[in-house]
């Protein structure tokens, strides 16, 4: 296909994607109201606001924090779940220690939104509501461009244009939907994150560092986004140290990995350091210093997760959390399928941790294992000659036999596009580390909002759509996504426990 027609499909695909991701949030939050105006709420207490226990800029007996008309009670009684905390958060700062495990980049847009562009709605709503209303314009509008960054990553990833759109339009109705239209830190994780991954295939690595960071914001997993960059960093260190034989240049690459992996962890570290001074500084007794403070690594997170949420290594596995180990069944499924598929397909990647992709894989336009990115491109002309595959390093003499058996190699690979391509590696092993937390560690049901921004899920269940072997797959595909998001919009809107 020449460059311009396939310029404008992926244009025509990006516009019809967007209205499908703004027809799913409707959707979402119709279903939402629909509920609601049928159903009496489990827990009503949600629209409670007790006064801040720290001085704000709006005194608590103010107008402009409650103004009681239909609009304002609609808006303040559709706070639920976590959604209450992140709202309390934007309106007193923290003021407890369990809420310091809500990160602080939802309540910074919530309060940068209800100052500023929708301040206007003060006087006729009530700051509160206004906050409420801001947080569901911050995250759905978040959620839109995360959809269109899945499809711009697909796209690079798979080198399929039909492929990424069915990936995206699965994630505008994923069974975690209800999450990504309600004031959860779900949306802003999945734009800066699936975002990041998109400016560090596009070759803008700090841009990716910033987005990264920002993730880790939003989400405590963000962190782990890291882990692309140290991927990258292996990889291109290799290649420089060991192929290209340049050990100048394996360093700066190994020193510029770390340098951005500490940034995109900076964040979060700084928040815990936030949480030790405003909780632990000033307190010398020990029966007033909270255990955590007394760690020689005082980690708040961990300590309210584990305190506060009984979150742990195994201590989950209990009889009586069967049925969210069952609702959390579908996703875990899907997750180990596409991961067992993808090693039965390609185990030579994760013997050798992507060693073993083919040249002409390395060179792929994701810039995920080469160096062309650091190089000029007269040293990556004069350095090609060089770059061999792994397994097949020969003497010069048998240049030309070493040349056929690559071609060959790569004539053969099981996939240089699609779902098993090299590049979807990376991905798979952060898949991996999430499933194997959620499933081990964190409460299970959090699993299908927690794996939900997980790319390579969406590009496993586009891969069994779009194969005739599979077909019935689609079927169930789209059945677990609508019920889970019929079953989400109403147990969750009306306060009982979904995931």
């Amino acid at each position: 296909m020449p460059r311009a027609m396939e310029s404008s499909s992926k244009s025509r695909k990006e516009s019809i994607l967007i209205k499908y991701a703004v027809v799913s949030r409707l959707l979402v939050l119709f279903l939402t109201v629909l509920w609601r105006s049928f159903l009496q709420p489990y827990d009503t207490s949600a629209a409670l606001n007790p006064p801040c226990l720290h001085h704000r800029d709006v005194p608590e007996d103010s107008p402009q924090l409650l103004v009681p008309n239909s609009v304002s009670k609609t808006l303040e009684n559709s706070v639920v779940w976590d959604s209450v905390y992140f709202l309390r958060i934007t309106q007193c700062g923290y003021e407890y220690e369990q809420t310091y495990a809500f990160l602080p980049l939802l309540p910074f847009f919530i309060s940068l939104l209800s100052r500023t562009v929708l301040a206007p709605l003060v006087p006729l709503i009530g700051l509160r509501a206004v906050m409420v209303l801001s947080g569901y314009v911050v995250t759905n509008l978040a959620f839109v461009f995360a959809a269109i960054y899945l499809f711009r990553v697909s796209v690079i990833i798979l080198k399929d244009t039909e492929a990424s759109f069915r990936a995206s339009v699965i994630f505008c109705f994923n069974p975690a939907s209800i999450f990504y239209s309600s004031i959860y830190s779900e949306s802003l994780y999945a734009l800066f994150s699936i975002g990041g991954v998109y400016h560090l295939l596009s070759g803008a690595s700090n841009v990716a560092v910033l987005w990264f960071a920002l993730s880790g914001c939003a989400r405590s997993n963000g962190i782990l986004n890291a882990g692309y960059i140290c991927f990258q960093t292996m990889h291109r260190a290799y290649e420089a140290f060991y192929l290209k034989k340049r050990v100048c240049l394996s360093v700066q690459v190994l020193v510029t990995g770390f340098i951005r992996c500490v940034c995109i962890c900076l964040p979060f570290v700084a928040f815990q350091a936030y949480g030790y001074y405003n909780i632990c500084h000033g307190h010398k007794l020990d029966d007033v210093l909270r255990p955590w403070c007394k760690a020689k690594v005082p980690l708040l997170y961990n300590f309210i997760q584990s305190h506060y949420w009984g979150v742990g290594f195994l201590r989950y596995f209990q009889f009586i959390q069967l049925p969210n180990f069952l609702l959390a069944s579908p996703i875990l499924s899907l997750a180990v399928c596409s991961i067992v598929s993808y090693m039965k397909t390609r185990p030579e990647l994760f013997t050798s941790l992507g060693f073993q992709a083919t040249e002409k894989e390395k060179r792929s336009s994701a810039r995920l294992y080469s160096l062309k990115e650091v190089l000029e491109p007269d040293v990556i002309t004069s350095s090609n000659e060089g770059s061999r595959d792994i397994r097949q390093r020969k003497p010069s003499r048998k240049k030309d036999v070493t040349i056929t058996t690559n071609t060959a190699a790569e004539s053969n690979s099981p996939e240089a596009s699609g779902y098993f391509s090299a590049d979807v590696f990376p991905f798979v092993v952060h898949l991996g580390l999430m499933a194997a937390t959620a499933f081990f560690i964190m409460h299970v049901q959090v699993a299908t909002r927690f794996l939900s921004a997980s790319p390579p899920l969406y590009w496993f269940a586009s891969h069994l759509i779009a194969s005739p072997k599979h077909s019935k797959w689609g079927y169930l595909m789209w059945s677990y996504c609508a019920a889970y998001i019929l079953l989400g919009s109403l147990l969750f809107s009306n306060f009982y426990p979904f995931t």
